[in-house]
């Protein structure tokens, strides 16, 4: 559905729908009170960012390759309903 479908199905304009999404983030945002960061997590930060600028990068893709996979759970088979037949 694109924007402008969705305003017409909810009646409401770009605006409202804006003022209502920022609401909803701030109202997020409060809940998780801001950390110091420590001397340690500045280090770490200045030395990835330096990294950065030389290059050293990994592409994402590669980490999630080489990350082990969740082990998935099976999920007992549940009967079929036959109401309505």
């Amino acid at each position: 559905m694109r924007k402008t479908e969705l305003l017409v199905a909810s009646i409401r304009t770009r605006s409202e729908l804006v003022r209502e999404a920022l609401r909803a983030y701030f109202a997020l945002v409060a809940r998780f009170p801001e950390e110091k960061p420590t001397a340690a997590d500045i280090r770490a930060l200045r030395e990835g960012r330096r990294e950065f600028a030389r290059g050293e990068t990994v592409p994402l893709e590669k980490i999630l390759r080489e990350l082990p996979s969740r082990p998935h759970k099976t999920r007992t088979k549940a009967a079929r309903s036959t109401f309505g037949r």
